[in-house]
């Protein structure tokens, strides 16, 4: 990594607006985030609505804080998860996603070299994304008022036309599909926090999804729902549907992909996976008749090559989850209470 001048550790000056700050935000951001829209330096990135009309008829907007612990984990880290989860934030309206913001919040002592390992890896995570990160904002605290570094992200995206993706829209005979394992993120920040010795370390699924989506979109370009499974898990998503709609979900236990270290996590924990925090991992409500052509054009996507079909939307129970389990039993899947696992992104 190239050196930085003055300390090797964030002193309150970077955040002072004066020269230090300067120089941290040339060689370290304006480097690894490089772009004709954040290299100017103004206080707000320029963007010709030219830019934005092909796409689509609508703005898609949303902004996202990361406060994950540790910083760094199996498949990822506070960066990557800022980049991604925001970017699929947008992509579950069926947006592209194409500009983000990055704020930091930084604890006086962080190390400059920790901070440039997570700005150098947003910066690929945006490229391999095809987004930009094209302005920002940087706070120094002092110690002990934040724990190491906080990002904040907002992001901007373009729905294509025709696109109408919405809670609201789930109906009885929709099928429930996922694009893969469910609570791998969960698990291995369990692992990274060294609360379990795992035989088979798990990675976090931390990956954009806007590719997998436009698949999706091709195959069926009348999906009702979609929502990325991060805190809350599957479950939440679900219930959120479920009354949104004024539906009934269905689960079958036995077509819910989980890996068996998930499996045995949760059995250790006293967790349910369907509540597991995903990073990678999107919930779609589909019309029945279209399930196979989506879950065919998942599979054929590297983000989706584990989906599966794991339900139905019925009539009844209104505003419910229920859960179909492999002894043939059923049991009501309910609203996450509480928290299961604190600072998980």
């Amino acid at each position: 990594m190239n050196s930085h001048p003055g300390s090797r550790h964030v002193t309150l000056a970077h955040g002072s607006g004066g020269k230090a700050m300067r120089d941290l935000i040339e060689t370290l951001f304006v480097r690894h985030f490089h772009n004709p829209w954040l290299t100017p330096l103004e206080d707000q990135a320029r963007i010709g609505l030219g830019e934005l009309s092909p796409g689509g008829n609508r703005l898609a907007f949303t902004t996202d804080s990361f406060v994950v612990d540790p910083l760094f984990f199996p498949g990822g880290d506070i960066g990557t998860l800022a980049v991604n989860g925001t970017i699929n934030d947008l992509a579950m309206s069926g947006a592209l996603p194409l500009y983000l913001s990055c704020g930091m919040i930084l604890e006086e002592g962080l190390s400059i070299t920790l901070l440039e390992e997570v700005v150098e890896s947003m910066g690929r995570a945006a490229d391999a994304a095809g987004v930009s990160i094209v302005t920002g904002d940087t706070k120094v605290v002092p110690r002990g008022a934040v724990d190491k570094l906080f990002i904040n992200t907002t992001g901007l995206g373009v729905i294509p036309e025709g696109v109408h993706i919405a809670s609201h829209r789930a109906q009885p005979g929709d099928a429930i599909l996922v694009n893969g394992f469910m609570g791998d993120h969960g698990a291995a920040i369990v692992d990274a926090r060294g609360e379990l010795a795992l035989d088979n370390p798990v990675e976090s699924d931390c990956q954009p999804l806007q590719g997998l989506v436009a698949a999706m979109l091709s195959a069926c370009p009348d999906i009702h729902c979609l929502r990325d499974a991060t805190r809350g898990g599957v479950a939440t998503v679900l219930n959120e549907f479920a009354q949104a709609a004024q539906v009934g979900m269905r689960l079958e236990e036995a077509s819910l992909p989980v890996r068996e270290t998930v499996r045995g996590v949760c059995e250790i924990l006293g967790l349910d996976p369907l509540y597991l925090a995903n990073e990678g991992k999107l919930v779609a409500i589909v019309p029945g008749e279209a399930a196979e052509a989506v879950l065919a054009a998942m599979r054929s996507h590297p983000a989706g090559q584990e989906g599966a079909i794991i339900g139905e939307v019925t009539a009844v129970p209104e505003g419910r989850v229920v859960l179909a389990t492999a002894l043939g039993g059923e049991r009501i899947v309910d609203m996450l209470v509480g928290e299961q696992l604190p600072r998980i992104c």
